[in-house]
C-alpha cells in the first residue's frame, strides 16, 4: 500500500515492525541508499513526509534502477487497483497514485508518487519506450496533473524522435 497508493500509515507501521524498530528501519534505508551509490540521499522518516529526507534526481534514479530488480515492487507499483479486508472484514480500496498503469500504450516497470510541499508533486517510473529502457524523475511538478502530462511529453518525444530516427 505505501508504494502502490502512497498510504504513509502502511510505511510507518512496516518501519515500527522493523527488527530494531523505526530508528533501525531508518538506519538500515540510510545504508541501502549509501550502498546503491545515494551519496546525496538522506532519510529521516520511512515515509518521505519529513522534509528533512533529501535526495537528488540522479540518486532517485539509482533507486529506481535497483527497484527494477525486485518482482515485489514492479508487482505493487504498477498495479491500478487492489482491494484487502479491513477492520470487521470490512473491504478497503487502494487505488495506484500513477494513473499511467491504467494506460495500457504505457510499459512501466517500476512507479512511485510523491508530495510534500518542500518537493512538489514528484514521479519516478522505470518504463521501456520503443523497446528502449528509460529511468524518469520529475521532482516538484507545479500542478496536480503535471507530472502525468510531464511524463507522457517525454514518452510522445522519444517516439517521435524514434519515429525520426528509423525514417532518416
Amino acid at each position: 500500500m505505501a508504494l502502490m497508493a502512497s498510504e504513509n500509515r502502511a510505511a510507518s507501521a512496516l518501519a515500527r515492525a522493523y527488527p530494531g524498530g523505526m530508528a533501525a528501519a531508518i538506519a538500515s534505508m540510510n545504508a541501502k541508499a549509501r550502498q546503491l551509490g545515494m551519496n546525496d540521499t538522506k532519510f529521516f522518516d520511512p515515509t518521505g513526509l519529513n522534509s528533512d529526507n533529501v535526495s537528488t534526481a540522479q540518486d532517485l534514479a539509482k533507486m529506481v534502477a535497483a527497484a527494477q530488480h525486485y518482482p515485489l515492487i514492479h508487482q505493487y507499483t504498477t498495479t491500478a487497483t487492489t482491494s484487502v479486508d479491513g477492520w470487521h472484514g470490512r473491504e478497503l480500496r487502494f487505488s495506484n497514485t500513477n494513473p499511467l498503469v491504467k494506460n495500457a500504450s504505457w510499459n512501466i516497470g517500476v512507479s512511485k508518487t510523491g508530495f510534500i510541499n518542500e518537493a512538489g508533486r514528484c514521479l519516478v517510473m522505470a518504463a521501456n519506450i520503443n523497446q528502449r529502457p528509460v529511468i524518469i524523475v520529475l521532482l516538484n511538478s507545479w500542478g496536480k496533473s503535471t507530472r502525468i502530462g510531464d511524463a507522457n511529453r517525454i514518452k510522445k518525444w522519444m517516439e517521435a524522435r524514434n519515429s525520426l530516427l528509423v525514417n532518416s
